[in-house]
């Protein structure tokens, strides 16, 4: 890996140390014969899901182990929220997770940082039964809708009624979660859902032409977001960079074989065709560190505090949260923050 000097100037900053941290990091990266420094183990909690494909194209391509990395994958968790979690009890060194969780570290002064992010996707939908006498969205007034309350999806949703003119109060909302939408809805519990995959193709297939569906991302999507301890990531800058430059490789693999991509997360997810036909379009992978990205925290965090899902009243500073040093010495052209 190669850099310019007008790259190389935006470090000019820095302070001492972490130039000659990111220093010896890069030229780790330019080894030829691969890295000459002792193999690091490395542990990564997620869920198993399509939004971490670059995570699991990095190790399925041993691109991991060519950047002197031993990674084991924890993709048992059943959030991003509980995966971060597992990041202050010691069970894991980094983890990938919604924005969402961020914020709410971010309230809390969990001590955590994210340093990039791998993925942007809008996969959430309102489906609701037409046979309940809904078609138009206005429709849902005085309906029971279910959605996982506090939650990403409760954050969408809300985005949703407002973009739409549609009182929330007017609405029967209840707490079904991710693993209910669907026998709630068919059994008659709830006249409309918030989902996701697989659950929504679950849902088209069984509604038919019965299913009225809408987008709740209004455009806005849910990023996949790159956590570790604020303190783990500044103290470790060399293996910062050294994974980022396996996920980058990822990208760039998945770009120049979109096709082999899709299959190799199909094999290592067991997904079968029409599903994965079905997701691939919803999701954008690659690395990088976008101001929206902080716009979008700041709007979940207005979210929170209005909701009463917080005791604080001001927004944090979202520049707190983040770490640049690493992605900027990796792939300097996707770190977009203003400071």
């Amino acid at each position: 890996m190669r850099f310019s000097l007008r790259q190389m100037g935006r470090y000019a900053r820095m302070p001492a140390a972490g130039i000659m941290a990111l220093g010896t990091a890069l030229a780790a990266l330019s080894c030829q014969g691969g890295y000459q420094v002792r193999v690091e183990s490395l542990t990564i909690g997620m869920e198993s899901t399509a939004v971490n494909s670059l995570v699991y194209i990095a190790q399925e391509q041993k691109y991991f182990a060519a950047n002197g990395l031993r990674i084991t994958i924890k993709d048992h968790y059943p959030s991003g929220a509980a995966a971060v979690d597992g990041i202050l009890r010691g069970e894991v060194d980094i983890a990938t997770a919604a924005e969402l969780a961020i914020v709410r570290q971010a309230f809390a002064k969990g001590p955590v940082q994210t340093f990039g992010t791998i993925d942007m996707f809008m996969h959430m939908k309102l489906i609701a039964r037409k046979d309940r006498g809904i078609r138009d969205i206005s429709d849902l007034k005085g309906k029971r809708l279910g959605v996982p309350l506090k939650s990403q999806a409760d954050f969408n949703l809300g985005r949703f009624l407002d973009l739409n003119f549609v009182d929330r109060s007017e609405i029967d909302i209840v707490d079904i979660q991710a693993p209910r939408a669907v026998s709630a809805l068919m059994d008659g519990d709830a006249d409309a859902v918030v989902a996701w995959q697989p659950n929504v193709m679950e849902l088209k297939k069984r509604l038919g032409d019965n299913a009225a569906i809408w987008s709740v991302h209004n455009g806005q999507p849910i990023y996949c977001a790159l956590v570790a301890g604020s303190a783990w990531a500044k103290e470790h800058p060399e293996l910062v960079v050294r994974f980022l430059k396996a996920l980058l490789q990822a990208e760039e693999y998945l770009v120049k074989d979109n096709d082999g991509a899709k299959s190799l997360l199909q094999g290592r997810l067991g997904y079968e065709d029409a599903y994965m036909n079905e997701i691939w379009p919803e999701h954008e992978f690659s690395l990088r560190l976008d101001q929206s990205l902080i716009l979008a925290m700041e709007d979940e965090a207005r979210w929170m505090i209005s909701n009463n899902l917080t005791t604080e009243k001001t927004i944090p500073d979202f520049l707190d949260y983040i770490y640049e040093d690493g992605l900027k010495a990796v792939k300097p052209g996707a770190v977009n923050i203003v400071r």
